[in-house]
């Protein structure tokens, strides 16, 4: 496994860090992973890893600027984080100019793709109108207490949805399909029968929890629409 690069930086008062993978050769995009709940993870790093197998100049961003211990100790911060979304808002495009500001970025169209807390976080920035090509959200949470407005979303948007999560229930995906329908976006949505939240993640298994599950099959056709989807987005 390839040694991710630490990339410092800064939102308000919060130290920030972020973890740059790079492609061997000359990267096709750079694309800013949202990561879950618990911030960086191994099974974050891996994706960032096969992102730049795949070509494309890859960083993960950070929510707190702390490490985080566990989900428990994760839930309060994420919920202070997000309780002003203008707020939120503002720390997830600081990842992202972070990312289009380093010296390896430079010139290279960007997307931003994320998982479950970080996949509600990257449609979030397709919200706000961040200047991004492609946004691809894995389980991520549908709903906002801002919804996008005609012509704000710039980014063509990809979601990959586990039909039996019960974290987002059918009710709250067909609202995010009429909310997307309402602001005029370019939309895609892969929902997959029988799989739960944190489909792509194999440690989902080891939680206990029954809203959470690996999907092997979901994840390999969730990875795969995403690289097919990135590919006509940066063709």
């Amino acid at each position: 496994m390839m040694e991710l690069e630490r990339v410092d930086y800064e939102h308000g008062a919060a130290a920030l860090t972020g973890w740059l993978a790079k492609p061997a050769g000359t990267a096709r995009a750079a694309i800013v992973i949202f990561p879950t709940i618990v911030n960086s993870n191994a099974a974050v790093e891996r994706r960032a890893q096969m992102l730049a197998d795949a070509g494309y100049l890859a960083m993960i961003a950070d929510f707190y600027g702390e490490p985080i211990e566990s989900f428990d100790a994760a839930r309060p911060l994420s919920g202070t984080l997000q309780a002003d979304p203008l707020f939120y808002r503002a720390r997830l495009a600081s990842g992202i100019e972070a990312l289009r500001s380093h010296v390896d970025a430079k010139g290279l169209p960007m997307a931003a793709i994320g998982y479950c807390m970080g996949g509600g976080a990257a449609i979030e920035a397709a919200r706000d109108g961040q200047d991004l090509s492609a946004v691809v959200s894995f389980h991520g949470l549908l709903t906002t207490q801002l919804p996008a407005q005609p012509g704000t979303v710039k980014a063509r948007l990809l979601v990959l949805h586990g039909d039996a999560d019960p974290m987002v229930p059918r009710d709250q995906v067909v609202a995010f399909w009429e909310e997307m329908d309402r602001a005029e976006a370019d939309w895609h949505f892969h929902s997959y029968g029988g799989a739960r939240h944190g489909f792509t993640d194999p440690g989902s298994d080891e939680r206990g929890l029954d809203a959470v599950a690996y999907n092997a099959s979901a994840d390999r056709q969730s990875w795969a629409a995403m690289i097919s989807f990135l590919d006509e987005a940066f063709a």
